[in-house]
């Protein structure tokens, strides 16, 4: 039996808990720890209910390959490791193998099968190449033989037109009426003005975003994930590209991300997490920059940790729920560079570090 005791987040209480198998129990168990054999993992310091990346797409980091079972697990022991115990992969090379959810020492996975791509929005080939006719059935069977969530590539160039207003809204009455979720890859201004107006239910960059959307956002529940640090990561060798239409949109583009990400904090949009990069397990660096565009520390952290699991349908840490836990030397919400140091890592129940 194991014992964890520390202060929780977000609610800042000082709390303990035991595991019974892969469940978590508050309090001490019938009977008392005095007379049984219990091991004290975790004792003071600070506790999370496991990390959150909600745009990740682990299995393949090149356009040109298919689906690698073998990276894919690498990929998600990396998450795992850095304290990343529940991801969502809005797209993967292929829909995701069923093992993945057997393997008890990888992190709790929500996939959205493929990408779905209608002609000349993605890279060709690596998604599931549709034509706008079939975009609508092919939305309906990925979530279904998904997690649930689906992920259309809503615009790909500054330059070319996004899926059509009445094309996507169509996608995501019929999704949602099969019980399903859409997320929506946007970059451009009509791209992701399509995305808000079509009601889905996360926005995935959401590049060139009006602010005048974002009451509409939050009245409708759509999340904003803008992975900013992988942006941000390619921002110099954008700017030392040849001046041209395409590459000054993407810089103004990128320009008022930030502000943009502030502002739907603060209409109460669900701002989320997500590196859309490589390493795996680096959703920390996205915190960071949550908290650089202006989220409030405990909104960035919440972010990449409890606001997600939240939004996932994954509980905190409460009497009966999962087993997953972080544990930090010092307040995350303090500094996020934090994240990168935990001290111990419980999933399902289960000390991994």
């Amino acid at each position: 039996m194991l014992c964890v005791r520390g202060v929780v987040l977000p609610e800042r209480e000082e709390r303990a808990f035991w595991i019974e198998g892969e469940v978590l129990r508050e309090g001490e168990p019938p009977g008392g720890f005095a007379g049984r054999h219990a091991e004290t993992v975790v004792d003071g310091g600070w506790l999370l209910p496991g990390l959150v990346d909600v745009h990740t797409h682990p299995g393949a980091t090149d356009t040109s390959e298919p689906l690698d079972e073998e990276l894919l697990r690498e990929q998600l022991r990396a998450h795992r490791d850095a304290g990343v115990l529940a991801v969502r992969t809005p797209g993967t090379a292929a829909r995701m193998p069923a093992w993945v959810d057997e393997d008890r020492e990888l992190p709790r996975v929500t996939s959205a099968g493929r990408w779905l791509a209608t002609p000349g929005r993605f890279f060709p080939g690596f998604g599931r190449d549709v034509s706008e006719a079939e975009l609508v059935r092919a939305a309906v069977e990925e979530s279904a033989a998904s997690s649930g969530w689906c992920k259309v590539v809503g615009d790909w160039r500054q330059d070319e037109p996004p899926v059509p207003l009445a094309l996507l809204t169509e996608v995501v009455t019929a999704v949602h009426a099969a019980g399903g979720k859409v997320a929506v890859h946007c970059q451009t201004a009509e791209g992701t003005r399509n995305a808000v107006l079509a009601g889905a239910d996360s926005l995935e960059h959401g590049m060139h975003l009006d602010p005048g959307l974002l009451d509409r956002m939050a009245a409708q529940g759509t999340a904003f994930v803008p992975t900013l640090a992988a942006f941000g990561r390619g921002v110099d060798a954008m700017r030392a590209r040849e001046p041209s239409a395409r590459r000054d949109l993407w810089l103004a583009g990128w320009e008022s991300l930030p502000d943009t990400v502030r502002a739907a904090h603060e209409a109460g949009v669900t701002v989320l997490a997500g590196t859309d990069s490589f390493p795996c397990g680096t959703v920390a660096s996205e915190a960071s920059w949550l908290l650089r565009a202006g989220l409030p520390a405990d909104a960035a952290l919440g972010a990449a940790s409890w606001t997600a699991r939240s939004w996932l349908g994954l509980p905190d840490l409460v009497d009966g729920a999962p087993a997953d836990l972080v544990a930090y030397d010092t307040d995350p919400t303090a500094d996020p560079a934090v994240l990168d140091h935990p001290r111990r890592i419980v999933l399902r129940g289960h000390v991994v570090r």
